[in-house]
């Protein structure tokens, strides 16, 4: 629509940020010429996208909203729900990404960041003993990466490898991607994060960026392998 267009223009171009009182609806009419009937059909549309928040009582009135990354997950995941996006086709964007995030953070991340991701490990210090743990530490080791990708400089980059680990936590469950425990893909892929861990610390670019692309080759196996044993399990019933 295009007067919901020109309307995110004037909020770009005078610079308001989220929180910021729009005009109201008069004057929005008298900005942009449209009719009430138009003006009001713009703010739905934009209050459906999070771009615009409406309060209502004393004070209340339109304001310029701000899209959180969860929301602007959702959205996207939605662009991709009835398209036949493949756990290679996942694999193949997180492979060209996330060894260049692990390079860039080399040397770059305090103490404290990488105690976060050392927290996060601690879910999976163990190898599992049935397929449902096997199925919550691999959701954790997902985590790890979406964390990772929050420490990066480069928001897109961020998003986009924050996202890929959401809608493979999504597959894991609805498509019951786990199995029963392996023990070896367990301790392969807790040492390839025990080894970036180590890389991350002491400023090492070049093994950083090795250590996850061996990480995510051995992840889309190991994906792939699950997916073809869901199938085959889907077959026999």
């Amino acid at each position: 629509m295009r007067v919901a267009e020109e309307i995110k223009d004037w909020v770009v171009e005078r610079g308001l940020q989220p929180g910021d009182r729009l005009p109201g609806e008069a004057e929005l009419i008298d900005l942009f010429g449209m009719s009430k009937g138009t003006i009001r059909e713009a703010m739905r549309l934009l209050q459906a996208q999070g771009l615009i928040e409406t309060k209502t009582g004393p004070g209340g009135g339109s304001f310029v909203g701000e899209v959180t990354r969860e929301r602007a997950a959702a959205l996207l995941a939605n662009y991709f729900y009835f398209r036949d996006v493949t756990i290679d086709d996942i694999y193949q964007v997180r492979i060209a990404l996330e060894p260049e995030l692990a390079a860039s953070l080399a040397g770059r991340l305090s103490e404290a960041q990488i105690a976060e991701l050392e927290v996060i490990m601690e879910g999976y210090a163990h190898a599992a003993s049935d397929a449902e743990e096997e199925r919550n530490q691999h959701i954790a080791s997902l985590k790890f990466h979406a964390r990772l990708s929050d420490f990066g400089g480069n928001a897109l980059l961020g998003f986009f490898i924050g996202f890929m680990a959401q809608i493979l936590t999504d597959l894991t469950v609805y498509k019951r991607l786990y199995a029963a425990p392996n023990h070896d893909l367990w301790r392969t892929g807790r040492q390839h994060q025990i080894d970036l861990i180590s890389a991350l610390r002491r400023g090492d670019v070049d093994s950083a960026r090795e250590i996850m692309r061996s990480h995510m080759e051995m992840a889309r196996e190991q994906m792939e392998m699950q997916q073809a044993e869901v199938m085959k399990r889907f077959i026999a019933e």
